[in-house]
């Protein structure tokens, strides 16, 4: 049990087949708290609402509650998550859902308790419902074609906030992938909302990205920062930096990997989160040397550590900076070494507490630190075993990845198919392909993205990602460096390419001691040297 349950005087139970099976023999319903421990709205709530002596006493003797730990136990989150955190949800004894909320403050809490035993009391079970992503376990298929590319950038140029940057116009969110698609598409929409993040949501004293700004004009920051969200906020500001030379996307990104390599460490590998304390945050540099930090969950996540490692491994393409190759390097392999076996990720390991193994996101994310290794550092580690791990055992029959293991209680036993982590994995599976040369993961890359294409058309900028790695996909291009890693033409390469190509070290296909530009399948050329490279790229616009 989280560290917050003690603050309550709710007799909280794990997310676990006992508490739903009490529920259906009383017949009480299930109120489960989805929390985060970087949530500052949680801690309030724990220490407020089910600290309540009479609420408290309702829910232990009207329900069964139950408690999940949001970033350990990402099925649950997925499946139940309302819209943020703490997620309040009210559950029948088969895990259907019958209310839920975030936060809620005594009297709102006492009020849908009350709506909810009037729901439980006439209708029972039948008031239970299932969310539309897994009542059919069949996504919208169709074909990957050039309209997928076209409609995210025509959704682009709709959603962009033309005075302020960024896309949409209410709660601002830094979306780094939809700013890598940008990049190559709409490069000033692009640096525009990364110089509003660096302005409004870096913290400029002990480092790292506050998670999106309340307000249009990105003020309203919130607090938390997140390992993952400061990661791929890395890799953006350095893929500007590599269009740009513009030291001024270079220095976030260092900054950012200076704080995830102090305040985020380990030892081993990077923490989870740190939480978002309003009153720290809001004091001038000098007040906070005086003052306490907001704590720093140590739990090491794949997934977490997966993206940081491709980060970090990003930036060093771009730099050559040793310190930021040496800890990508001792966090991926103590992730190899202690959450992967034979291909299959374990979610995270903390004393007698393991998490699942199998999760979609973190093989996807995994797979993509090691294809990024391999690329930049030349060390591929297990890649094809996690890719083909992966395949075998999460893929369905029409192409889409289930998110994890089907069971368990609650949604649980409901397969899940979700966009997001689908498209991590193709795009990790595309890199992949063209550094082994395997084409039987680019037709896996495709068949996985395809199963989505029915819906492309309603796709919004939030996942530009997949309309990125669908183009990918239809022209898929590397740059084969017949050196080692680390050598000239190699280093030469890693600047000089398309942040959407892929640079592949030691290749048995390109001439020795230079380069070949390969389109599809088809050479494009040949360079001898540095000079040679950047002349080639530049002739055929790659």
């Amino acid at each position: 049990m989280d560290d917050g349950a003690a603050a309550t005087r709710v007799e909280w139970r794990e997310f676990e087949p006992a508490a739903f099976e009490a529920a259906a023999r009383t017949g009480k319903p299930v109120l489960l708290a989805l929390v985060a421990p970087w949530s500052a709205e949680c801690r309030e709530m724990d220490e407020t609402t089910y600290a309540e002596p009479r609420i408290a006493a309702n829910v232990n003797d009207g329900f069964v509650p139950v408690r999940a730990d949001a970033d350990r136990r990402p099925r649950i989150r997925e499946r139940y998550n309302m819209g943020g955190f703490p997620s309040t949800v009210f559950l029948t004894p088969e895990g259907e859902i019958l209310t839920g909320a975030t936060f809620l403050g005594i009297d709102g809490f006492r009020q849908i308790l009350d709506g909810v035993r009037e729901t439980w009391d006439a209708k029972g079970e039948a008031a239970g419902s299932v969310p539309r992503g897994l009542q059919d376990e069949t996504p919208p298929a169709g074909t990957l074609d050039a309209r997928v590319e076209e409609h995210m950038v025509e959704q682009l140029l709709a959603a962009y906030d033309e005075e302020f940057g960024g896309w949409g116009t209410d709660v601002k969110f830094p979306m780094p992938r939809t700013v890598e698609f940008a990049l190559v598409r709409a490069r000033d929409q692009a640096l525009r909302t990364l110089e509003a993040v660096r302005t409004h949501l870096l913290d400029t004293h002990d480092g790292g990205f506050y998670r999106y700004a309340r307000n249009r004009n990105w003020g309203g920051a919130r607090r938390e920062k997140l390992t993952d969200e400061n990661a791929a906020l890395v890799r953006a500001f350095a893929h500007a930096y590599r269009y740009t030379g513009d030291e001024a996307f270079r220095e976030p990104a260092e900054r950012t990997v200076e704080y995830l390599t102090t305040t985020c460490w380990t030892g081993d590998a990077f923490a989870g989160s740190q939480g978002g304390d309003e009153d720290y945050f809001r004091l001038e540099s000098t007040e906070r040397t005086d003052a306490a930090p907001p704590p720093v969950d140590e739990t090491v996540f794949a997934d977490r550590n997966g993206l940081a490692v491709e980060a970090l491994c990003t930036l060093a393409a771009y730099t050559d900076d040793e310190r930021t190759i040496r800890y990508a390097e001792r966090a991926r392999d103590h992730v190899v070494d202690e959450l992967v076996a034979d291909g299959a990720v374990t979610h995270f390991r903390d004393g007698d507490a393991v998490g699942e193994t199998g999760l979609l996101l973190d093989q996807a994310r995994v797979l993509g630190a090691l294809t990024s290794s391999w690329s930049v550092l030349g060390e591929p580690g297990p890649a094809r075993a996690v890719a083909d791990w992966t395949i075998e055992s999460l893929q369905a029959d029409h192409g889409a990845f289930r998110d994890g293991p089907v069971d368990g209680p609650g949604l649980l036993d409901r397969p899940h198919y979700p966009l997001d982590p689908t498209v991590e994995l193709a795009d990790a599976l595309l890199d992949l392909a063209l550094l082994t040369g395997e084409d039987r993961y680019l037709g896996v890359a495709r068949d996985a993205l395809a199963a989505f294409a029915g819906a492309a058309d309603r796709i919004g900028v939030e996942v530009a990602a997949y309309a990125a790695t669908v183009a990918r996909l239809r022209e898929p291009t590397a740059i084969e460096v017949g050196t080692p890693a680390g050598s000239d033409i190699h280093r030469a390469a890693l600047r000089l390419a398309d942040h959407e190509s892929v640079v592949v070290p030691d290749a048995a296909g390109a001439p020795d001691d230079g380069a070949r530009l390969v389109v599809d399948g088809e050479g494009r050329g040949t360079a001898a040297d540095p000079p040679g490279l950047e002349a080639l790229l530049t002739d055929t616009g790659a």
